[in-house]
């Protein structure tokens, strides 16, 4: 695993220099000049998000966890999105953390739940968001017709998995396989064990959609705000180093990018691809390459900033826990 990091950050750092000498390094450093203090509001829109994101989570917890205050609740998340950021899992290293940190003075199923129905929120939100928006927005953009098959596909496919999974959490399916299994005796004592404490998640999946059938859509409308920060914050953008910072372009910009990150290989932060797929999304909309880059240095140093204080907030959590550390996910051995 550790060789297969050092390969994911060595290609990514190699397409990300490749990108900068051919676009220019000059070019490039004058249009972040241009920023200069504009990036710190670039940053902290990118805060505000996560705090909508957090209380769009909050509506996905139940038990014990639903009284826990909004600040505790942004801590986890950022911290669980900081690992996400770093590590090539794809995205599930920061939701076993976020599960951990759950159930550190909780412990029990609710914790799992939490997590998964929270990542079902988010997914559908995006899956809503980003396929009316596109449809309304970028309706007027010539796009070339591979692109919009690319989203339309990707639509259709995305959506019957969210919707799949969407049934398997509601009728509490997730461990239906391995009771199969275990019904048959096939697996011995330890798929006994897991089969048991799977079938205590579905119980407490099936519960939530039972007492609070409206939480999952107002997750939806908490975690679509939260989104629609990446809107504001690409019409900043634009109002900074462009003649042309209209709203319409600015969505534009967040739909399309939003659809090419979906394409990205999980490699730490997306390294290269993130600053790759803006150059496409402002060539696309007419705009020079080095803008499209200088917008994914903009997002890369808003997204460095916003881990590290993910991490920091990690430590300081793990600081206060009560219990044995062995059983953390990543300290654990």
């Amino acid at each position: 695993m550790r060789r297969f990091h050092l390969f994911s950050i060595i290609t990514g750092a190699v397409l990300l220099g490749v990108l900068m000498w051919a676009v220019g390094p000059r070019q490039l450093w004058r249009e972040l000049s241009l920023l200069g203090w504009g990036l710190i509001p670039l940053t902290l829109i990118e805060g505000v998000s996560d705090i909508l994101h957090a209380f769009g989570w909050r509506h996905c917890l139940s038990g014990p966890h639903r009284d826990l205050s909004i600040f505790r609740i942004f801590s986890i998340r950022l911290a669980g999105t900081s690992i996400n950021y770093l590590t090539p899992t794809a995205d599930l290293a920061g939701e076993v953390t976020k599960g951990t940190l759950l159930s550190m003075n909780h412990p029990g199923p609710e914790a799992v739940t939490g997590v998964i129905i929270g990542k079902l929120s988010y997914a559908l939100s995006k899956l809503l968001f980003v396929g009316a928006g596109s449809l309304i927005i970028l309706w007027g953009i010539e796009l070339p017709a591979g692109v919009w098959m690319a989203m339309l596909t990707g639509s259709a496919l995305l959506g019957a998995g969210i919707l799949g999974f969407l049934a398997v959490q509601k009728y509490g399916k997730l461990g239906a396989m391995v009771r199969w299994l275990v019904a048959r005796r096939i697996g011995g004592k330890a798929l006994e064990k897991s089969a048991e404490r799977i079938t205590e998640v579905d119980v407490a999946l099936r519960l939530f959609y039972r007492q609070y059938p409206w939480e999952l859509p107002r997750s939806v409308v908490w975690h679509i705000l939260g989104m629609a920060c990446g809107i504001v914050q690409s019409w900043y953008f634009l109002f900074l180093l462009s003649d042309r910072p209209s709203l319409a372009l600015a969505a534009g910009v967040w739909f399309l990018g939003s659809w090419l990150d979906l394409l990205s290989f999980p490699i730490p932060m997306s390294l290269g691809v993130l600053e790759g797929s803006r150059v496409i999304v402002f060539k696309l909309l007419g705009f020079q390459s080095a803008v499209g880059l200088s917008y994914g240095v903009a997002l890369r140093l808003e997204q460095i900033f916003w881990a590290g204080v993910g991490l920091l907030v990690y430590w300081t959590l793990l600081a206060g826990r009560r219990g044995d550390l062995s059983e953390d996910p990543l300290l654990g051995k």
